[in-house]
């Protein structure tokens, strides 16, 4: 029906019009009482834009490394750094701060509170070293190292797990049998 133009209704009476479908017992009802129609957008849907956005973008091109790292999580109260870098270069336009000195500044926060993220959580290993007990697990671990902690599971369970290996070996076979049947039949 995708070929119709029109919605479940007008699609159903041409149906039924041209003898292609008996007419459905709702049908009556529905054109009585139709179903309500939203108006719909004349060209492309506009895009969802942001003041921050341009900011963002900037802040990915200075530090494309935290693409993989700033991951958006649903669950998370706290917005990802670049955001952050955003919004306060925003805050900074509107005290009066020129652009570029605005980014330079929300720049130099952002590194200044990585870097102290990072000795805090290297002192806190150290605590554990000298006390002897294991330490803490990474309260800002990157988002690639979550993803693989994640597969870890599936990627062991794939060299013990019974399925796996008898269709490892069901293709090993196939293999070896292309490969005899292959160079049987090229006279080699």
């Amino acid at each position: 029906m995708s070929f119709m133009k029109g919605d479940l209704l007008t699609k159903t009476r041409k149906l039924v019009n041209g003898l292609a479908k008996p007419q459905p017992v709702w049908l009556k009802a529905m054109e009585h009482a139709p179903p309500a129609t939203f108006p719909r957008p004349d060209g492309k849907l506009k895009t969802i834009s942001l003041p921050e956005d341009v900011y963002i973008k900037k802040f990915f091109q200075k530090h494309p490394e935290s693409k993989g790292q700033d991951a958006i999580k649903i669950s998370a109260y706290d917005p990802p750094p670049a955001r952050l870098f955003g919004l306060r270069v925003l805050e900074l336009k509107e005290q009066g701060v020129i652009e570029e000195e605005a980014m330079t500044v929300a720049d130099r926060e952002y590194r200044k509170e990585k870097k102290e993220k990072k000795k805090a959580y290297a002192r806190l290993k150290q605590i554990a070293r000298l006390q002897g007990t294991k330490p803490p697990p990474n309260p800002y671990p990157s988002a690639i190292k979550e993803r693989q902690a994640l597969e870890r599971k599936f990627v062991r369970e794939r060299f013990s797990d019974p399925e796996i290996l008898k269709l490892v070996e069901k293709m090993k076979d196939e293999k070896r049998a292309e490969r005899y049947n292959g160079t049987a039949g090229t006279g080699f």
